[in-house]
């Protein structure tokens, strides 16, 4: 259970840890009262988000029972070329699109859900063999780890909506920490799955 947790977290960090500047932003702009979009619009939308996430990723999931665990361990290659490219990327000085404005353009619920689901491209390709390869407990208890780790989320982004020197400095630990933890993350679901052993049988 402890180890479930624990990877669940991991999964949840690695794949929201961009979010939390845009969340940053949308906090500010509620705080300032200059548009419509309000604090629980902003929560309510994110669990929309997420909640859409997970089960897409959760249906793709079930559409690979036909195939062989060994094989579905492949999908690893997915979160560890995010990793490498966002790593390379991140060498060579090429920053990221400007969330932040993106966010701005969000009015309520929906908008934010919007973009919560529009940025989680990678989140469905990760989540997806995570589902495939661990038990039905464990996904709950994944689940379970996700929400609550996504009201932390709204905390923490609400404590420091305004404060631009940590923005600032979230996003330069993010340039590096995300395709670190990408990489570990599609090494581990190669090995945890049994791929590269069954690779290694047939060679």
């Amino acid at each position: 259970m402890l180890s479930t947790i624990a990877a669940a977290v991991g999964l949840f960090v690695a794949t929201n840890l961009d979010d939390i500047v845009v969340l940053t932003v949308l906090f500010a702009v509620a705080a300032r009262g200059t548009s419509r979009l309000r604090g629980w619009q902003i929560v309510a939308g994110q669990y929309l988000g997420l909640v859409t996430l997970i089960a897409v990723s959760f249906l793709a999931a079930l559409g690979l029972t036909i195939v062989p665990d060994e094989w579905v361990g492949l999908l690893g290659l997915i979160p560890l070329a995010i990793g490498v490219m966002a790593l390379v990327r991140t060498l060579r000085g090429q920053d990221d699109d400007d969330e932040a404005e993106s966010a701005l353009k969000a009015v309520g619920l929906f908008g934010v859900a919007g973009i919560t689901i529009a940025n989680g491209g990678d989140n469905i390709a990760i989540y997806t063999p995570v589902f495939r390869t661990i038990s039905t407990t464990d996904a709950v208890v994944t689940i379970v780890v996700f929400l609550v780790l996504l009201a932390l989320w709204c905390l923490l982004a609400r404590a420091i909506g305004t404060n631009e020197k940590v923005t600032e400095g979230l996003e330069k630990v993010e340039h590096w920490l995300v395709p670190v933890v990408f990489i570990g993350l599609g090494v581990f679901i190669l090995i945890e799955s049994g791929t590269l052993a069954h690779i290694a049988s047939l060679l």
